[in-house]
């Protein structure tokens, strides 16, 4: 499996406020960036499997919702993440 128990766990260590935090928005994005990032592998090996693709679609919206609520309650928060993740609207 590509996403184990320890490499979920050092996401949320390095992006989220602590390993057992996984409620925080930033450490959410990350892991749907590291997902994200998977999946478009996948399906530049795959071209189609469309299921994946339907999934990849949903996780950028989901990803795309937490940056939103981001911009609204902090947008400092909101910057950090961006730079940390490489991440551009």
């Amino acid at each position: 499996m590509y996403l184990t128990k320890e490499k979920k766990a050092e996401i949320f260590k390095t992006h989220g406020k602590s390993e057992t935090n996984t409620g925080s928005a930033e450490g959410q994005i990350a892991l749907f960036t590291f997902r994200i990032n998977h999946l478009t592998q996948h399906l530049q090996k795959n071209k189609k499997d469309f299921n994946t693709e339907k999934a990849l679609v949903k996780m950028v919206g989901k990803r795309r919702s937490l940056l939103d609520y981001l911009i609204k309650t902090d947008i400092n928060r909101y910057r950090a993440i961006i730079s940390e993740l490489g991440l551009r609207k």
